[in-house]
């Protein structure tokens, strides 16, 4: 799996639209605050063209491209950290994602009512992000407490600890999050182990409509200043026109993107910023069998990455064997790339390449 994310948004801002354009799993949507009562799972594949051009020089059985997974939950409203609307019976559910899924509305339309009465994306995102805090305000002191009475015995790493969670807490009650805390490594795995909300990269998807894909709407310029200034991502996305396209096949839904005047669809601008933002990349296997994408962390040495296919390839690797995939194409695939010199055998500290096609070899 290449990652997973969770969404959130107030009711009514299009979540539950784009979480069934972006996955085609149908989830419920309709025009009333909490209408996603569960929280909706989808798994989605990752598009990538490279992966077509590789299976041309191989003929496989099959091809597996990376996933996805996405989490949609109710929708949030202020006061959801102490029991307001149904989101609050959820967060759980998403702390354990990689990453955040904001999304808020940049679109007017009479007919869906909005929670708070009024088009104010910036002010619908300050709602959010204080829930999430106070939430996460409550995680805090609740480990805060426990390790307040164990650093009673004198023990040093404990009191680092308390004084460490005094910083968190302190910048969650002062309406910030987890990810503007300096750390050290220590404090970096304490926070890992909380699995706080505003520790986690966020991604906003400004919900727009028809007539505005471009995302000229003044809404959608307040919301991209704010992400600048956060250091987060911005996709722009028509849920609607999303929806559409989630149900066309590949060759209709090449000439419908084309139509719209779109290089690529929603789903492929967001996967790409989400692999961006976590700094992932893809690297391939291919044979007779399958052409396989799999997902690694930028600067992922070759033992590692082959850890990702099985444990054992990394605890009995030899050393890989990698052909860039521009030369694996234009090579004509491995025994054309073999014949000029393409191939290469890289040992245990060669990082891997977003694009490399490998085979690794090992010990059993």
């Amino acid at each position: 799996m290449g990652f997973n994310c969770g969404i959130v948004g107030l009711p009514n801002v299009g979540k539950s639209t784009i979480f069934n354009a972006l996955t085609s799993a149908g989830a419920e949507s309709a025009n009333y605050p909490f209408c996603t009562i569960d929280p909706n799972v989808g798994i989605v594949q990752v598009p990538d063209p490279r992966m077509q051009r590789i299976a041309q020089f191989v003929n496989p059985e099959r091809i597996l491209p990376t996933t996805i997974e996405i989490l949609d939950i109710a929708g949030l409203v202020k006061g959801a950290s102490k029991g307001e609307g149904l989101g609050n019976q959820f967060l759980g559910h998403i702390r354990g994602v990689d990453a955040i899924i904001h999304v808020v509305r940049c679109f007017e339309d009479e007919n869906i009512v909005h929670v708070n009465g009024a088009i104010d994306p910036v002010g619908d995102i300050e709602i959010i992000q204080t829930e999430l805090a106070l939430a996460d305000l409550d995680t805090v002191e609740k480990r805060l407490s426990r390790v307040e009475k164990l650093a009673k015995n004198g023990d040093r790493k404990l009191k680092d600890e308390v004084d460490f969670l005094l910083r968190v807490k302190q910048a969650l009650e002062q309406g910030g999050g987890a990810r503007g805390v300096a750390l050290n490594e220590d404090e970096q795995r304490i926070l890992g182990e909380c699995h706080l909300l505003t520790d986690k990269p966020v991604l906003y998807v400004a919900n727009v409509s028809e007539d505005d894909l471009e995302g000229k709407h003044p809404a959608v310029a307040r919301v991209r200043e704010l992400a600048e200034r956060e250091g987060a991502g911005l996709v722009v996305i028509c849920g609607r026109i999303e929806a559409e396209i989630s149900e066309l096949d590949d060759e209709e839904k090449t000439e419908f993107l084309s139509g719209m005047g779109l290089d690529e669809s929603g789903l492929d601008r967001l996967i790409r910023s989400g692999y961006e933002m976590l700094g992932l990349i893809t690297y391939f296997t291919a044979g007779k069998k399958e052409v396989r994408a799999w997902t690694i962390p930028v600067g992922t040495r070759a033992p590692q990455a082959a850890a990702v296919i099985h444990s054992d390839f990394e605890k009995g690797f030899i050393r890989a064997e990698v052909i860039a995939y521009d030369d694996y194409v234009t090579a004509g695939g491995e025994s054309g790339a073999k014949e000029k010199g393409l191939m290469r055998l890289e040992g245990k500290e060669y990082v891997a390449r977003d694009g490399d096609v490998m085979h690794f070899r090992f010990n059993v």
